[in-house]
Parts: structure tokens; sequence; C-alpha cells
């Protein structure tokens, strides 16, 4: 088996974004294959790598829910043996709220892939995430796309997934508004809530955490300071342990009230002194 093999296995909630992901992948010059039984993957793999010309292309396969429940529940073993076998493999899932997916199905009046013979649709989408259980647990990134649009999905996949160099972390920190909810893709979560807040400074308040104005109040605040130097102590400690294991991809959000000025700030502020020791970090600001 060749140590230039790169798989990466794409799955999630119906309606939360693997069409997309996997045509984003396409257009990358992967070869994709969607709705793959689980049991055929060994096979598809040793064919692919076999394939003079194929291997260089990279193998994206589509797993959902409609496999076999044992087929599902032995997919982290055989990841494992991939990986054991130097195929670099990467686990996407892509998830949303409920009531996303509810509008989403609504707007589309497609049918839910496990609402038949009459189910309710809510009832299919509970059977789904409790079906895929073991594959959410083996993955390596989370996607959150209840609020994400399908642009900024394809770039969270060009930017963190097709870019990925092998053995590499990919880390992205991320801001968010605490009023709209935690993302569910975040592996740490740092608040911010506590600190000298912008907003309240009028002439401060329609900025955000990238404008100068806003950067230079809160470097001259001594509690932000101190923040940022205790999660970056925290990080420059714990991300080499998260590269150690083999970890792919590590997720860091950090939030304040409306994820407009402090939370921005910071991502930005930590992502720059992360970049001069790791190999792939990012930003993103769910709010703006």
């Amino acid at each position: 088996m060749s140590d230039t093999m790169r798989l990466i296995i794409v799955s999630g909630l119906s309606g939360s974004g693997k069409t997309v992901a996997l045509h984003v992948l396409e257009d990358l010059g992967y070869y994709c294959i969607d709705n793959l039984p689980a049991r055929l993957l060994r096979a598809v793999v040793d064919e692919i790598s076999a394939s003079p010309g194929q291997i260089d292309r990279g193998l994206a396969v589509g797993i959902d829910a409609r496999n076999r429940r044992q087929d599902l529940e032995s997919l982290p073993h055989l990841i494992e043996k991939f990986r054991q076998q130097h195929i670099q493999t990467d686990v996407l899932f892509v998830l949303a709220d409920d009531e996303v997916l509810l509008k989403r199905y609504s707007e589309t009046r497609r049918r839910h892939p496990l609402a038949e013979h009459g189910a309710e649709l809510r009832a299919a989408i509970d059977e789904e995430r409790e079906v895929l259980s073991e594959v959410i647990n083996a993955a390596d990134l989370i996607i959150d796309t209840s609020r994400t649009s399908v642009y900024e999905l394809a770039d969270t996949i060009r930017e963190r997934v097709s870019g990925r160099a092998p053995a590499s972390l990919s880390v992205l920190i991320e801001s968010f508004g605490y009023k709209n909810g935690i993302p569910a893709d975040a592996d740490f979560v740092f608040d911010l809530r506590c600190l000298p807040n912008p907003y309240w400074d009028l002439n401060l308040r329609r900025l955000t955490g990238l404008d100068e104005q806003v950067v230079r109040f809160l470097d001259a605040q001594e509690l932000v300071a101190a923040m940022h130097a205790d999660i970056l102590a925290f990080l420059e400690h714990w991300i080499p342990e998260y590269r150690a294991s083999n970890r792919a991809f590590l997720t860091i959000a950090i939030g304040c009230t409306g994820g407009q000025h402090r939370s921005v700030y910071m991502a930005e502020k930590l992502a720059e002194s992360l970049r001069g020791v790791e190999d792939h970090v990012s930003t993103r600001h769910k709010e703006l």
C-alpha cells in the first residue's frame, strides 16, 4: 500500500451539506463516490490504490445512515487499519441543528432517507443521529452548518481538509457570540465575557475586533493581556500533545456576548502568536 494515499470519509446528517462537501472535493481533484456501502470501503481503497494515476488524486467517499448498523460500528476499526498502513485518512462529519434541518427539508420538499413508511421527519432526524453515533465519535473534524452558507462550507473544506499536509495538525480559532449559542464543532471553548467590552463605547459599537480603534482599546486593557497570556500558555502546552496523538484537526472557540469585538480580537491575536510555531493556523468569525 502506497504511503501517498489520501482518503477522506464524508458523513453527516442529511440536509447538513454532505453533497456540497463531496462536490468541493471533486472540484479539487479527488475521486469521489457518494452513498458508498461501508462494507465495500476496504475493497474500494484496495482497488484505487492499485490503479496507476488514481492514487495521486485522492479518494473521497460519502457514507450515510442508510448503511447497516454493524457496518457503521466497524468503521472506526477499519479507519485505524488504514492509518496503520500509512493511508492519510480524515473523517469529516457535517451536522446542523434540528430546527435548521427541518426548515431545509420544508423548503426543498425532499424526503429524508430514513423517513420511510410515513415516519415523522423529526423522528427520522433523531434516528439518524443515533445510527451515526459511531461515525461522529470517530470524526476528525465536525462542521456545524446551522449558520454556515454553502460558500463558507466550501472554503472550510478547501482550507482545512484538502489543504492539510500529511501528519500535520490543522488549528482553527473561531470567534462566536454566546447570544447565538456555543459552536457544536469546538474542541475548546474560552469565555471572554468578563473582559472590558468595547460595545459600551459608542465610538466603537459599530466596529469589530478587526478595526484598529478596537484593537487599540483592547490592547490597553490589563485583563485582556492577562487572558491572552493564559490562553496562549494553555494552547502552547496542549497542542503538541494533540499532535503527538495523531490528531488531524483542532477547533478552538473564543466567545464573547455578541461575537463582534473581544472574541474577534482575541482569535486574531492568538492565531498570530501560534503561527510562529504551528504549521497550519486559520481563523473564522462566525458572527461577522
